[in-house]
């Protein structure tokens, strides 16, 4: 996390709010020994870059009950 002073925020707010907007990554601003963190409403998981696949052919109830000695691989791996 990058850390700026007020001073400093002034001066380049419009860049820091777009590169914080890009990149996910928040700035903490230091004013009268207070820490005012700026950050984008959604931060970005690294789960939600994966790419989706769909590998489990079934619905999640019937799934739900399968017991060991039911599971076949070949079947229920697409």
């Amino acid at each position: 996390m990058e850390k700026l002073t007020l001073t400093t925020l002034r001066r380049t707010l419009f860049e820091v709010a777009d590169r914080v907007l890009q990149t996910g990554i928040s700035v903490a601003v230091e004013r009268r020994g207070k820490t005012l963190l700026i950050s984008a409403g959604e931060t970005p998981s690294r789960l939600s870059r994966l790419k989706r696949r769909k590998l489990i052919r079934g619905t999640p109830e019937s799934l739900l009950n399968i017991t060991v000695g039911e599971w076949r691989e070949l079947q229920n791996l697409g």
